[in-house]
């Protein structure tokens, strides 16, 4: 499966709350965690990105016209594997916000 169709299809990308800058913490550092049915899947830290929050948008803003509303999604840390219809999912960025997920059922 081409890389694209594996990142970008309907339903793929749920998103908590959407905060005004400065209200959503600090985006330069803390742990990311990802819990599938309560088994810690994935941790990380927004530190061990490769360019900080700020270098992310600033690059971007040079290719790409940002308006508000445009989210960036940066990706994820290791440990990445498949989930399920009835799977519940609870992702976690220390300082920022928790959300908390169930997979739904296969589109017919």
């Amino acid at each position: 499966m081409p890389w694209e169709r594996g990142k970008a299809f309907d339903a793929s990308a749920p998103c908590g709350p959407v905060y005004p800058k400065g209200m959503g913490g600090n985006p330069a550092k803390g742990v990311i965690t990802l819990a599938v049915n309560g088994v810690e899947a994935q941790r990380g830290n927004l530190e061990q990105l490769i360019w900080n929050v700020p270098e992310i948008v600033a690059n971007l803003s040079r290719q790409y016209e940002l308006k508000p509303g445009d989210l960036i999604f940066t990706g994820t840390p290791a440990g990445v594997g498949p989930v399920g219809p009835g799977d519940r999912l609870e992702g976690r960025i220390e300082g920022i916000g928790n959300l908390t997920l169930t997979i739904g059922p296969k589109a017919p």
